[in-house]
């Protein structure tokens, strides 16, 4: 098929003026259609008490915004149908105004309570899932007539139970019994197996299953809320109705025409898929999509609530005298309410538009509630009266919609739609076209080539993310997800494999041992680096040029060698571009390199280091003569510590010398040859302390001259300077 014919059946699938406006800082506002579609109202008036919907506001997060419009004559009252689940979010949301003048005199739906709560009225205690036995079991007492093998006995049901009976082999089984007595006092036990059949023998008992039947048949009936709006009034008047309420997510999906003619832009077709499950059809509505989430959700205001109340008996001695409590003439600090177009307005029923409680006069403390009652003598026309609406619910629209996230934004369909109840539709959001150029995608983890479009938004709006398809040379070509693009934003999208491309890659490391070298205030750092190249050989096969992004790995402490650039770079990926003619092989080089830096302490550096910094020309030739000045310093400081520790021995070995010394006097007995022994001892003593008072001496002068080495060293390592690139 010609691609002409195939861009014009596209085309006409649009409805020309359908097309979407982005809208990003008023999404959270309703537009200004609402206006116009309340006063195209004024000649309708709600057909067969049914109040149409006019607006549709449909958003990601499962809600919907509706608006119901329509004319109301005299003392009318208009249905909205819902569903529970739908009833619900309507509650938490739901704003009426009359607006000519008239009242809103009350809000109805059809109340159930949940089936427990009716089934514990019930004098039967039968649960949800019932099984026989437990049917059963809930007789107990009741007169029952049990027939079994063409036998009848007529008694009271007295217990039910489960036991095991074996079957042989040393296997069991287990079954129901329940026993009877007889009017006779007999009990018999039977087993309760379809063989048996048990009557109820008592009419009201039987009156009562049957309630208990109804109640659990009614929970599988057509879940249907009615809401009924009571107005009072005169003449035809405006009626407007908005509420949230729980929708089917709505979707996107593209469509991308490539052109046949080099240097001409791409068409973008996007569509929306709407689902209308509110069980009311959209005539003629006028629809917003929103891509944002408002924060929303359920609460099940809609069933009656039921608390327990704890159960406490009366004391005995209780004696309990009723008593009374004066009641309050006004409401204390009561806020006058708001006016509105001259009149006055306070809480409309159902807190629709709540206001605090006005005192209802002397006697007691009673309350009136007033509706929205605008001044009688005001007739605005029915686009004054839309107005009017939309500037008082600004802010409550404001309320259930805003948010201040950058990606919240609308699609307002330009012409009003129709979906029927229970039916879908596509809704054009987006005819434009785009900058997109065919290339091909490649990376290490998927292997596989892919054909995909480098796009840029240009089409002024944010495209929201969904599927997309492409039609290319008269053919569709593939399809891919598009997650959301902002306006002017590029980004790669992929649709087909690639079988005309093969890529390889090697990958070769070194290290490089020193690149850069600083010595300050007694500091070395000095950077080595990592080298890693990958080398990308790529084979074109096809008989067509082909464009090629690589999309090579970034990671943390990488950069590139001077002369390496990508096109672009993402979070986790760099792109580069390889051309490729046809029939030919390509190559693209990428150096990288990481730094990394070793600190030392100029006076911790050994002869060693200075060996191997000499070695590998990491220092010049007069920084090393500074370090060897360092080392000679600190040669001269291990000499010092030298004779201090020799010091230090011999005054331990001293020390040990005269314990030895002292326990050999302790055991003389003080005969001729101790006493002599005894003497020597005395004088070897003598010698001992002269020598530690002159070995405490030699210390306190190495101490002083060991402290002025190190601070001479530490001097030597603060003059050193050096800050030079290898």
């Amino acid at each position: 098929m010609p691609k002409a014919l195939i861009s014009a059946l596209l085309f006409a699938a649009i409805v020309p003026n359908a097309l979407a406006q982005a809208a990003p800082k008023q999404a959270a506002k309703p537009a200004p259609e609402t206006a116009s579609s309340l006063s195209t109202s004024a000649g309708r008036v709600a057909h067969d008490n049914q109040l149409p919907v006019r607006r549709v506001v449909l958003y990601k997060n499962g809600v919907g915004y509706f608006e119901h419009a329509g004319r109301v004559r005299g003392s009318q009252e208009v249905n909205i149908d819902f569903t529970t689940s739908q009833l619900n979010d309507v509650l938490k949301s739901l704003t009426v105004v009359d607006m000519g003048g008239g009242q809103i005199t009350g809000v109805r739906y059809n109340s159930i309570a949940p089936l427990s709560e009716r089934l514990r009225t019930l004098r039967v205690q039968l649960g949800e899932d019932t099984t026989r036995a437990s049917f059963l079991g809930a007789l107990r007492g009741a007169r029952v007539e049990v027939r079994s093998g063409g036998t009848s006995t007529l008694g009271k049901l007295l217990s039910v139970e489960q036991v095991q009976r074996s079957t042989g082999r040393e296997q069991q089984e287990e079954i129901t019994q329940f026993a009877v007595v007889t009017d006779t006092g007999e009990m018999r036990t039977f087993d309760l197996t379809p063989a048996v059949s048990v009557r109820i023998a008592e009419p009201e008992l039987n009156q009562e299953i049957g309630q208990y039947m109804t109640a659990i048949s009614s929970s599988r009936a057509r879940d249907v809320r009615r809401m009924s709006i009571g107005t009072a009034g005169t003449g035809e008047r405006d009626l407007f109705v908005s509420y949230i309420s729980e929708v089917p997510v709505w979707k996107s999906t593209y469509r991308i025409l490539l052109p046949s003619k080099s240097g001409e832009k791409a068409l973008l077709q996007g569509w929306a898929i709407v689902d209308n499950t509110v069980g009311e059809d959209w005539k003629d509505v006028q629809l917003s999509l929103v891509a944002g989430s408002p924060q929303s959700f359920i609460q099940q205001i809609s069933q009656p609530y039921y608390v327990r109340r704890s159960s406490i008996e009366l004391p005995k001695s209780a004696m309990l005298t009723p008593q009374t409590h004066e009641g309050t003439m006004e409401a204390e600090n009561a806020p006058p309410p708001p006016q509105v177009a001259g009149g006055q307005m306070g809480g409309v029923i159902g807190g629709i538009l709540g206001s605090p409680p006005v005192a209802s006069g002397s006697g007691g403390a009673g309350y009136r509630v007033r509706v929205a009652t605008p001044s009688r003598s005001i007739k605005p026309n029915a686009d004054e009266a839309a107005a009017r609406v939309m500037n008082w619910l600004a802010p409550q629209i404001d309320a259930a919609e805003g948010s201040s996230v950058g990606d919240l934004f609308q699609y307002a369909i330009k012409q009003k739609i129709t979906v029927s109840k229970n039916q879908s539709a596509l809704v054009p959001i987006v005819n434009a076209r785009v900058e997109a150029e065919k290339v091909t995608l490649w990376n290490e983890q998927q292997k596989q080539p892919l054909r995909a479009l480098w796009i840029k938004n240009s089409s002024g709006l944010t495209l929201d993310g969904g599927t997309f398809n492409i039609v290319d040379g008269d053919a569709f070509a593939g399809e891919g997800i598009l997650t959301q693009l902002h306006p002017d934003e590029r980004r790669l999208v992929s649709y087909a494999a690639d079988t005309a491309l093969r890529v390889h890659v090697e990958t070769r490391s070194m290290n490089r041992p020193v690149t850069h070298v600083r010595i300050a205030k007694g500091i070395m750092r000095m950077t080595r680096e990592q080298r890693e190249t990958r080398k990308y050989t790529v084979r074109n096969s096809d008989k067509d040029a082909r464009s090629l992004v690589v999309e090579h790995p970034a990671r943390n402490g990488w950069k590139f060698a001077d002369g390496v650039k990508p096109e672009e770079s993402s979070e986790n990926l760099h792109r580069f571009r390889v051309a490729l003619e046809p029939n030919t092989t390509a190559t693209l080089n990428v150096e990288e390199f990481r730094p990394e830096d070793v600190t030392y302490y100029v006076s911790n550096i050994d002869d060693n280091l200075v060996a191997m910094f000499v070695r590998d020309r990491t220092i010049n030739p007069q920084v090393e003569q500074a370090l060897r000045r360092v080392l000679a310093k600190k040669n001269e400081i291990g000499a010092v510590d030298a004779q201090l520790a020799s010091r230090r021995r011999e005054i331990g070995q001293i020390g040990n010398e005269q314990v030895r010394l002292r326990e050999n006097m302790k055991a003389l007995k003080g005969s001729a040859e101790e006493k002599a022994l005894l003497q020597r001892y005395v004088q070897t003593l003598n010698q001992h302390e002269d020598r530690l008072i002159a070995l405490n001496r030699e210390i306190g002068d190495l101490d002083a001259k060991r402290v002025k080495l190190g601070a001479d060293l530490d001097q030597m390592a603060q003059e050193i300077v050096l800050d030079e690139k290898m």
